[in-house]
């Protein structure tokens, strides 16, 4: 394990107290727990941005590629 020194604001230190003091759970342990919630979240979120730029770039081949059969002449 990893020792970390951080700064928290006031408030929301306050407030962290109080939710692990009603829940009985260590400090530790809460901050480990929310900091693994909001990494799963941050990487959906650039999953999510991948995705859309890829699916943009599929996007505006697939037209070119609808563009080209339209030309096409099918004479039989």
């Amino acid at each position: 394990m990893k020792v970390v020194s951080l700064k928290i604001d006031n408030s929301i230190f306050d407030e962290t107290e109080s939710i692990i003091k009603q829940i009985k759970k260590p400090r530790n342990r809460y901050i480990n727990e929310a900091l693994d919630f909001y990494n799963k979240i941050q990487r959906r979120r650039m999953i999510e941005k991948k995705i859309k730029i890829e699916s943009q770039l599929v996007g505006n081949d697939s037209l070119e590629v609808l563009k080209e059969f339209e030309l096409v002449d099918y004479a039989d």
